[in-house]
């Protein structure tokens, strides 16, 4: 008998807990970008048994942290990044899942973790919760919390838990799941292995994902968690020519996007700080000029009377 137990209901809290080892590293910033990028997938990966009715069909939306702060206070976690899943056809009620990082595993709180979870139970009116805890290392922890007294069992807490390191990469080096495939280089794999597993990470992030700017910014994700040494760069780039020359070329070509539109806003603000309002035709005209172009320009700002002559 209980006073009161965790169990499925008609609606979904889970709640996922990430605890990452290095200080020098924000780890916890990582993976909320993770899943805020990437929450369908992230969903799937790290709780697949309790995501398997999560289809295309299924609304993802991160929760707003001022919606969080108003309605938890002091309780609210800054880096807590809960989703709200809802199926349009009403076949099956809300779900929220709430990841939340931390660094080192020892500083694992089941007490804390299950008080969170009762929390966001009564905050979204739901009481079929399902916690996750997600470690980079495996360690000692608490797998359950009972409260209770000699004869009953008034409170019973259990979670699950996916450790990273735990996991073969060579099960995850094809998935189709882009999560996945970026977090190779946390599972368990041979020192010999590393290149390779690098490799894997960064063909399922050129393969799977499309925007340029996410590219880039999950090939840093990768370096990151992969470490190379400086050794093992030169070994990817003599074992995987192809990927490695167009890994480079991409990071180059958007870097130097990114400097061209950078000078480009610089101007357009100079402009505007000296003739008022740009006109929309010149505005885009600006916007896309080349890098070269640019410069000209900017070296006509002092002298230019006119925005025409300016631009000429």
């Amino acid at each position: 008998m209980r006073g009161l137990s965790l169990q499925r209901r008609e609606s979904w809290v889970c709640w996922l807990s990430i605890h990452t080892p290095e200080a020098n590293v924000s780890h916890d910033q990582n993976f909320k970008n993770l899943i805020i990028d990437y929450p369908r997938e992230s969903v799937q990966f790290f709780a697949p048994d309790e995501a398997a009715e999560v289809d295309q069909q299924v609304r993802v939306i991160p929760v707003r942290e001022e919606q969080l702060k108003d309605r938890l206070g002091d309780r609210f976690r800054e880096l807590d990044v809960p989703l709200l899943l809802e199926w349009p056809d009403g076949r099956r009620a809300a779900i929220v899942f709430v990841f939340e990082e931390e660094s080192k595993t020892y500083r694992f709180s089941i007490h804390r973790f299950a008080h969170y979870c009762l929390d966001l139970s009564e905050m979204f009116e739901t009481d079929r919760v399902v916690p996750v805890a997600i470690l980079l290392h495996g360690g000692e922890r608490a797998a359950s919390l009972t409260l209770g007294g000699d004869r009953y069992d008034f409170l019973t807490f259990r979670y699950l838990a996916c450790t990273l390191n735990a996991l073969a990469w060579e099960d995850w080096r094809d998935s189709d799941n882009l999560v996945a495939r970026l977090n190779l280089p946390n599972m368990r794999y041979r020192r010999s292995e590393r290149v390779a597993v690098y490799a894997c990470a960064t063909r399922g992030l050129m393969e799977l994902e499309p925007d340029a700017e996410k590219r880039l910014k999950y090939a840093d994700f990768i370096d990151i968690y992969a470490g190379l040494t400086e050794a093992e760069h030169e070994q990817y780039q003599r074992d995987y020519p192809e990927e490695a020359k167009t890994m480079q070329s991409f990071s180059t070509r958007f870097r130097e996007e990114g400097i061209r539109i950078g000078e480009a806003n610089v101007i357009l603000h100079q402009l505007e700080q000296k003739f008022g309002t740009i006109p929309d035709d010149l505005r885009e005209r600006i916007q896309h000029a080349d890098s070269d172009t640019l410069i000209r320009w900017s070296g006509k700002l002092l002298t230019g009377g006119t925005i025409d002559e300016v631009l000429q």
